[in-house]
This record gives structure tokens, C-alpha cells and sequence, in this order.
């Protein structure tokens, strides 16, 4: 339980910051959505909403929203013709790196509190715990 207190707190101050930026509404769904599109190149709606654990519907809805704000760009599906491949525009990769800097943030106070020491090895610990038992990578659990 120690581990999800923390991830709730991080998260918490980490929309807390992302609220004081002048940005759209982006929800938690949304930072799930840009990062599994980073690693996707010519991702679906359907693949999204499969990463998401949501349905196509709610995907659809989602990416509806990111392309309205500029974040992500639709376009023709280079081998399936009923689909459109979704992409991260420049606006949604300067998000990314904006989120980047805000979770180094995070990270450099977690560090303050516990020592750099003590945050290294529970990395170390961590990056070993889900190299063997994570192939999925960041996806939310609703």
C-alpha cells in the first residue's frame, strides 16, 4: 500500500502543477494516451482503447479531444483503410517534455526527503522488479 499512497501523492502534486501551466483540461487518461501514442507510431483508436482498458467508444472520444487541442493528429492508416493512424503533433511532444520536467521535479523532492542514496537503490530495485515482470509498460488500471 506504501507504493500506491505514493504513486496517488506524485501524481496528485503532479496535476497540481500541471494545473498552474496554462493547458486544456488534460485528465490522467490523457497523459496514459500521449504516452502510449509516443511509443506507437500509426496507432489506432482501437489500439488505444485496448491499451487503455476502455472501449472503442471512450478512445475515440479521448482522441476526439487531444486533436481538438492540437495534440494529436489523425490521418490515413497506412494498411488499414477503415482506420486512421493517430500521432503526436509538436504540441504533444512539448507536452511530453513538459510532463518530463514536472516528474524530474517530483522526483528531485522525493530524493530531498529520502537522500539520493536511498532513492538509487529503490530505483534500481524497482527498474529490476518491473524489467521481469511488466512487458506492458505505463498503462492505467481503472
Amino acid at each position: 500500500m506504501l507504493f500506491a499512497r505514493s504513486f496517488r501523492l506524485m501524481t496528485d502534486r503532479f496535476h497540481e502543477r500541471l494545473a498552474g501551466q496554462d493547458l486544456e483540461p488534460l485528465r490522467p487518461a490523457h497523459g496514459f494516451a500521449f504516452r502510449y501514442l509516443a511509443a506507437q507510431p500509426s496507432a489506432t483508436a482501437v489500439d488505444l482503447a485496448a491499451h487503455l482498458g476502455v472501449s472503442k467508444q471512450a478512445a475515440t472520444k479521448t482522441v476526439a479531444e487531444l486533436v481538438d487541442w492540437g495534440y494529436v493528429h489523425r490521418s490515413p492508416h497506412p494498411t488499414d483503410r477503415r482506420a486512421h493512424a493517430l500521432t503526436l503533433t509538436g504540441k504533444g511532444r512539448a507536452y511530453l517534455r513538459l510532463a518530463d520536467a514536472l516528474w524530474a521535479e517530483l522526483e528531485a523532492e522525493f530524493a530531498a526527503v529520502v537522500g539520493a542514496g536511498q532513492l538509487a537503490v529503490l530505483r534500481e530495485a524497482l527498474e529490476t522488479y518491473l524489467a521481469d515482470a511488466d512487458p506492458g509498460g505505463l498503462r492505467p488500471v481503472w
